[in-house]
């Protein structure tokens, strides 16, 4: 999995990078196929805003937050992301692909 962390008028310092990679390792766990997660955080004015873009294979999921403290936005960021994959993951596992060798024929 490639992570890709960027700041747009803001500096990504180390500690800051480390609290990303520790939210995002909980999203990743809930699902293998991720390919590649792009984040970018950035300050417009007063407000904090961070980015996420996740690959999957077959889709791209974006999720965007904003909060007056970039911590915050973070977290509301890896919550959204949270709900979307698990979505996802229901969806994308919640077919019923059964053959029709294994399904009973009760007459």
């Amino acid at each position: 999995m490639n992570l890709n962390i960027t700041g747009h008028h803001v500096e990504v310092s180390p500690a800051i990078r480390e609290y990303v990679t520790n939210k995002l390792d909980r999203v990743i766990r809930h699902f293998d196929n991720v390919t590649s997660v792009g984040v970018i955080l950035s300050v417009e004015k007063l407000r904090q805003k961070a980015e996420v873009t996740l690959h999957v294979r077959g889709k791209d999921i974006y999720v965007e937050s904003d909060d007056v403290d970039l911590y915050a936005a973070i977290d509301a960021m890896v919550d959204k992301l949270d709900r979307q994959v698990m979505k996802y993951k229901q969806k994308a596992f919640d077919h019923n692909h059964d053959a029709l060798k294994h399904q009973s024929t009760e007459l």
